[in-house]
């Protein structure tokens, strides 16, 4: 997966880049040190690799965000299967 945030100017920046665990976590996706600014911000999902040569309908999922409170805690999980998804801000 790929974090990105949206610069002043409108363009996307990587801010990092990470592979989930066998549990479907990327642990230490800001493990730079650096946090998230108040900015809106795209994670993608590289979801057809993660089938491995299954059919897969959406083969990549973006989930887009906005951080209003820097000191926030966000977890965004992506619930996925095959021909759907879904996504939510979770605890």
């Amino acid at each position: 997966m790929v974090l990105e945030r949206r610069s002043l100017e409108g363009s996307w920046v990587e801010v990092s880049s990470g592979v989930t665990d066998q549990n479907g976590r990327v642990a230490e996706l800001l493990g730079n040190g650096e946090g998230l600014l108040a900015a809106s911000y795209r994670l993608t999902f590289s979801t057809g690799e993660y089938f491995q040569g299954q059919e897969c309908f959406y083969p990549e999922v973006t989930v887009m965000f906005d951080v209003r409170d820097a000191a926030g805690h966000y977890h965004i999980p992506l619930l996925l299967s095959p021909y759907g998804y879904t996504t939510y801000r979770g605890s």
